[in-house]
């Protein structure tokens, strides 16, 4: 036991440290994979064979969590040629991200529930955390062990449902009555379960936008908190509708892997979707920023024909977050916010997100003039030192 405490006791000197709220210049002592100590100066090396980071010009960070990637690769709308590929170790590392949440989206045929779960096992494995949300686009929801709440309940990896894909020519079209149950039985398998019982849902080009989600908090008793609509920042009509969706309680994911093609069509930055709904009066704490990464991002005509293809990428997620920072003049104590504590909070994470004392060790450390990654810690392991994959998936 004690060789395995040791193996991982790790000392982070003179950091600015972000809790995310601004902590000062600290210590930071981690052992057995736990932040054990948070000081202004901490001494241990003359009693303990510590490895000693010098975090000097740096800010340390909670180690990211990204809440939607395509773990497994999505199944590519241009055909099987185009199933895009798996999530790698080294790739999820280089971005910062220590907490991932894997799902499936329009392909539930050839991405199967038995594969995400073995790919969750196999990252956590591999020294992260991940967890999956049970289901794809698909109305009725395919689950593994036959319905939502047993999944919950019985497989660990499962916080949720999702993505399930409204306002999509590519969906199941579900009903009131089908999102209903579906948002219900996510809930009561949370309960019962210890878990959040989310709801991921995709929200397409289609002018249905948010209106289910509306309808239920009307209709129903359902607390609709569990929603958690993602691609907030597709279109500049969705994004408005969000506005509102948030400051009346709802949770807004804006996803961060876009290019020319997406912004070229309306889709809204996430690090200016942040400023704007800042500046609308939506809390902070209710925007929270995923990457889509290993996703299939189509791009399709008017017909319907798809005309691009892209792939989602998880390095886009603190690549926004810096943006927020160093364009949008928001300060890093609150961007930092949609890629930790936020989620956290959401995905009832409490070992997630924040630097404090009895958390898991997921730290990243960046240079603090560019915010480029330095050195990422899961679970008190050291995966990149000094800009430097030092540990790498299985077959890399």
């Amino acid at each position: 036991m004690w060789k395995e405490v040791l193996d991982t006791v790790l000392l982070i000197r003179n950091a600015k440290v972000y809790s995310p709220d601004f902590l000062g210049v600290r210590d930071v002592f981690v052992a057995g994979g736990k932040i054990c100590c948070i000081r202004e100066r901490i001494d241990v090396e003359d009693c303990l064979p510590v490895e000693v980071i010098d975090g000097k010009g740096c800010v340390l960070l909670p180690g990211f969590i990204d809440n939607h990637v395509h773990i497994l690769g999505g199944g590519g709308e241009g055909g099987y040629r185009t199933r895009t590929p798996e999530l790698s170790l080294s790739t999820m590392i280089e971005a910062g991200v220590t907490t991932v949440v894997g799902c499936i989206g329009t392909d539930g045929v050839t991405r199967r529930m038995e594969n995400l779960v073995a790919k969750a096992k196999g990252l956590k494995e591999e020294g992260v955390s991940c967890f999956i949300y049970t289901g794809s686009y698909d109305v009725p929801v395919r689950t593994l062990l036959g319905d939502i709440r047993t999944d919950m309940l019985m497989i660990e990896e499962v916080i949720g449902v999702g993505e399930i894909a409204v306002a999509d020519h590519r969906s199941s079209l579900p009903t009131l009555e089908e999102l209903s149950r579906i948002l219900s039985d996510a809930r009561v398998g949370g309960m019962l379960s210890g878990k959040a019982g989310i709801v991921n849902v995709h929200l397409g080009d289609g002018a249905q936008m948010l209106d289910l989600l509306e309808e239920i908090k009307e209709k129903t008793p359902l607390p609709t908190y569990h929603f958690v609509p993602t691609h907030m920042n597709r279109n500049p009509e969705l994004f408005e509708r969000g506005i509102d969706y948030a400051k009346n309680g709802g949770n807004v994911d804006f996803t961060t892997s876009s290019f020319t093609a997406f912004t070229d069509l309306g889709e809204i930055k996430c690090s200016k979707s942040l400023r704007r709904m800042l500046d609308a009066g939506v809390p902070v704490a209710r925007m929270t920023f995923s990457s889509d990464g290993q996703g299939s991002l189509p791009v399709f005509n008017s017909a319907g024909e798809m005309t691009g293809l892209q792939v989602g990428k998880m390095n886009s997620l603190f690549a926004e977050v810096k943006d927020a920072v160093m364009e949008e003049n928001i300060p890093l104590e609150t961007a930092i916010r949609v890629i930790t504590s936020n989620d956290a909070d959401l995905l009832k994470l409490p070992q997630k997100g924040r630097i404090r004392e009895g958390n898991d060790a997921d730290l990243v450390l960046a240079d603090e003039n560019s915010l480029a990654i330095q050195t990422v810690i899961s679970l008190g392991q050291v995966m990149m030192r000094e800009g430097e994959i030092v540990v790498k998936g299985t077959f890399e």
